[in-house]
């Protein structure tokens, strides 16, 4: 793949191969001025105009990539691998393919020794997320797509790692919170509070999971040149919420889950709440 870019910052992505020419207003550019060539050169179209070519960033790629479903943008996908903390090894559990731009960033994020997982419930989205997938990740093995519905359970055990871009997480938490390794992470993608505030009464009384933290992210870009220092006239302002809670052991109130200090030592217990 190759990213184009034009003297007004215009970007266009597309794949090189023998003997084809990419075509934009601009005019025309022969595939084969670039293949074997420097990436960062400039090249010049039939037309005089010049466009210059680098290889595409995955957040490039998530913006310009054919969709069908709606698609997590790069300021969460970041997000998302580092408050999830997605690890090179990891085990993850994805449900929600969609387009493919989530699951290309976990694996990605978990590298050849890590496995990722993916519960999609609607087949006909699998091959056009997968081609997506494959032009940035070529080699798939450690990728299983499952055609089924997360919220019946997850198959899978002693799971690092959950994410979640499904429209009523709270209905997977039970199942979720059986699949992951003590002190693991799952991490849901919502687009309004309300379904975050569903979705945290349901960890809550799971008793499960403990951390239950929600997050908002605005990427504001800026616009910098020598006469002009100011916001961009554009930014992506909310796109969703990020939820993210740790697999614990229950919490018993009066008790703790530890073997028995010695007698010297302090230890906090947290006596039962009284009310006036």
């Amino acid at each position: 793949m190759v990213l184009l870019q034009d003297r007004k910052a215009r970007r266009y992505l597309t794949t090189l191969s023998q003997g084809q020419v990419f075509h934009c207003h601009l005019g025309r550019l022969a595939h084969d001025g670039l293949i074997g060539h420097s990436v960062g050169g400039w090249y010049r179209t039939d037309r005089g105009h010049t466009l210059l070519a680098v290889r595409p960033t995955l957040g490039e790629f998530v913006r310009q990539m054919p969709r069908g479903p709606q698609i997590i943008y790069s300021k969460d996908l970041g997000n998302i691998v580092a408050f999830a903390d997605i690890f090179p090894g990891a085990t993850v559990v994805e449900s929600g393919l969609g387009s493919g731009a989530l699951t290309a960033a976990l694996l990605r994020a978990v590298g050849e020794k890590g496995r990722v997982i993916t519960y999609e419930i609607e087949e006909s989205v699998v091959p056009r997320a997968m081609a997506n997938i494959q032009r940035v990740i070529p080699h798939t093995a450690n990728l299983t797509v499952t055609i089924g519905d997360v919220y019946q359970g997850i198959e899978e055990s002693q799971v690092d790692r959950v994410v979640l871009d499904v429209p009523e997480p709270w209905q997977a938490v039970a199942g979720v919170a059986d699949a992951l390794v003590m002190g693991g992470i799952m991490i849901s993608f919502l687009p309004t509070i309300l379904q975050v505030h569903q979705l945290a009464g349901a960890l809550e009384e799971d008793g499960r999971f403990q951390m239950i933290e929600t997050l908002e992210t605005l990427l504001r870009p800026w616009h910098v040149t020598e006469r002009s220092v100011r916001p961009a006239h554009r930014m992506v302002a909310h796109s969703g919420f990020l939820t993210t809670s740790v697999r614990c052991m229950p919490r018993v109130i009066g008790t703790v889950n530890n073997p028995a200090p010695p007698s010297n030592a302090n230890v906090d217990v947290e006596a039962p709440e009284t009310r006036d």
